[in-house]
């Protein structure tokens, strides 16, 4: 028996956001996986954070200037949770003793409109 795909209404509604990551050391996609999790559980907890709905979509590699590496990310969070993820990753500043900088660069509700930041 086949499952039933759940109708528009009652599917959750995510937003995308567009970050630009500059650090020290070269990162992975599951290293960003591990720098954003760890981010929203120190500042949110894990019982607000579980809500997030994270997901990391794209991860696009950039070249090195000024002695740090530049990487861009779609990452995918629930709609309602959009300004806590944002200031969960605003915090983030060591990963693995180098130094991070997250910022948002866009949100939008698809991805195909968050790749237009990049």
């Amino acid at each position: 028996m086949r499952l039933k795909v759940l109708p528009p209404t009652l599917r959750k509604n995510n937003r995308y956001l567009t970050l630009d990551i500059k650090i020290e050391s070269p990162i992975v996609k599951e290293e960003l996986v591990t720098i954003i999790w760890d981010a929203c559980i120190r500042f949110q907890g894990e019982n607000n954070t579980a809500n997030f709905n994270l997901w990391v979509m794209k991860f696009f590699e950039f070249e090195k200037i000024d002695g740090y590496y530049h990487y861009k990310a779609i990452v995918r969070c629930q709609r309602d949770f959009v300004e806590e993820v944002r200031s969960s990753l605003a915090l983030a500043n060591k990963y693995n003793g180098n130094r991070i900088a997250i910022t948002t660069i866009g949100l939008s509700g698809t991805i195909k409109a968050s790749q237009k930041f990049i």
